[in-house]
């Protein structure tokens, strides 16, 4: 995970044996994904499938309890499938977040797609309240895993 937080100064490292240590504000966050098996999306006009390996989903918390409220959710499996990212969550086999408090969720993917790291994928995922974004789901392109 070192190697992506380098890329955002400040964000604070989250995994779920440390979610108590979290931060309580709200901001934004990169939760990294790791799919042993393909998952098909197919919800209304959004439609394919995120292929095995890693991925990181920019999202943010504004709401009570802010980021540690947002990941506790997120690294649950046993949960009514809500967002988007639920449909991965659920499946993944390994989970970890970098925090940003104060952080905008299109400004953290936009610094990710940028390192040349990360590119957008599945147009549509996750960033339905986003012009600006083609999706707020990127796939990692590194050769080293990112955690």
């Amino acid at each position: 995970m070192a190697e992506v937080a380098a890329l955002l100064p400040g964000a604070i490292p989250v995994c779920p044996a440390s979610i108590d240590e979290a931060p309580g504000e709200g901001g934004a966050y990169v939760l990294l994904i790791h799919l042993a098996d393909p998952v098909a999306i197919a919800i209304g006009k959004l439609a394919g499938h995120v292929p095995a390996g890693w991925h990181a989903y920019v999202g943010s918390a504004r709401g009570p309890g802010g980021l540690r409220a947002r990941l506790r959710r997120h690294f649950r499996h046993d949960k009514a499938i809500h967002w988007h990212v639920d449909r991965l969550t659920t499946r993944a086999d390994r989970l970890a977040a970098l925090a940003v408090t104060g952080g905008a969720e299109c400004a953290l993917g936009r610094t990710l797609v940028e390192s040349g790291r990360f590119e957008s994928e599945l147009p549509g995922f996750g960033n339905s309240d986003c012009a600006l974004c083609p999706s707020h789901l990127l796939r990692w392109t590194g050769a080293q895993s990112p955690v």
